[in-house]
């Protein structure tokens, strides 16, 4: 018996030596050691010994399982080691390396023109207003001097949902939706922003929707110089100071008179950036005001119009292809 508890030991301690799987490593205490394992089975053949040899063989049966114990925890420990160096030689992280860049967005240059806009009037004493993009033949046509069958709406070429609904064509129905919530009172002093809808064939100028940003004010003595002075200051601030600007007669059904205005440009000349007058008698009757009492004026600026001489964009859809080579440019903006 003393001879197998011996070549026991030494065959556990060659297998647990050759082991380099923690795994097989555990399946040999097992074995080894286990309830019904190799050492075990030597231990249960001591009953047929003389009563003088049993403590002998306990105390070396005792030795031999202190030694195959050590062997194992050593050997584990040795492999749990290796095993975490080859971790971290795999996961090794130089933090000496550059990072990796991340693309940092920014806003589309149609609205960083919409709010440098928005500042311009607010800054003048402007609120902003705001109102529905599916609109009422009302709202849209008739309460702003445009009646049924009148030559004029063919200028808007509209997309009708019903007889009576369609896509604005314009935001000055917030005006109206505006001027009839304040019943009579005064003073108004708003823009309104959004998007509008004309059927119209897509070019490098032209496109079936759009950004508008309306203009309104409404009080006793409001002049026409007035209008000319908000308009230069706001040509000035979006432009620069030294920018020429005009005024020439037009015709809108709203506005009376009416004028477009236009900014000198160096190399291609005069250019029209906006359409404006004094608010029509009728249309400040049609939703409360006394026009004996109340005068007011509007304008229309075309945000897309603005940021094509204010960027030198050469093509209006360029402004809706979300391709990231030309909206890159824009960065800075």
């Amino acid at each position: 018996m003393l001879e197998k508890l011996h070549t026991l030991q030494a065959e556990a301690e060659t297998a647990i030596l050759e082991t380099n799987d923690i795994t097989a490593l555990r399946d040999l205490k097992v074995k080894y050691l286990g309830k019904k394992g190799e050492l075990t089975s030597i231990l249960r053949g001591m009953g047929g010994l003389p009563a003088e040899e049993r403590p002998q063989m306990g105390k070396v049966a005792n030795e031999v399982r202190g030694v195959i114990e050590s062997l194992l925890i050593d050997r584990e420990t040795a492999l749990e080691e290796a095993e975490l160096e080859e971790r971290l030689q795999l996961e090794k992280l130089d933090v000496t390396l550059p990072g990796i860049s991340q693309e940092i967005g920014t806003a589309h240059p149609l609205n960083s023109m919409i709010e440098k806009i928005e500042d311009i009037f607010i800054g003048m004493g402007f609120g902003v207003a705001e109102g529905p993009e599916v609109e009422t033949d009302q709202y849209n046509f008739e309460a702003l001097n445009l009646p049924k069958e009148h030559p004029a709406r063919d200028m808007q070429d509209s997309f009708y949902i019903n007889p009576e609904m369609l896509l604005r064509t314009h935001t000055s129905s917030v005006q109206i939706r505006t001027l009839e919530a304040k019943k009579g009172e005064a003073p108004v002093r708003i823009i309104c922003p959004g998007k509008v809808y004309r059927r119209d064939d897509d070019d490098a100028t032209h496109s079936h929707q759009f950004t508008q940003i309306e203009g309104l004010v409404v009080d006793q003595n409001v002049s026409m110089s007035e209008l000319n002075g908000v308009l230069f200051a706001f040509a000035q601030k979006m432009f620069g100071a030294g920018i020429e600007m005009r005024l020439r007669p037009s015709f809108f059904p709203f506005t009376e008179p009416s004028v477009e205005v236009d900014i000198y440009h160096p190399e291609k000349g005069w250019i029209e950036i906006l359409g404006a007058g004094m608010v029509h008698p009728d249309v400040l009757a049609r939703v409360g005001y006394d026009p004996e009492v109340y005068t007011g004026f509007a304008f229309g600026v075309g945000v897309e119009r603005i940021a094509i001489l204010k960027y030198d964009i050469d093509d209006i859809r360029q402004l809706y292809t979300n391709d990231l080579r030309f909206l890159d440019q824009f960065k800075s903006v």
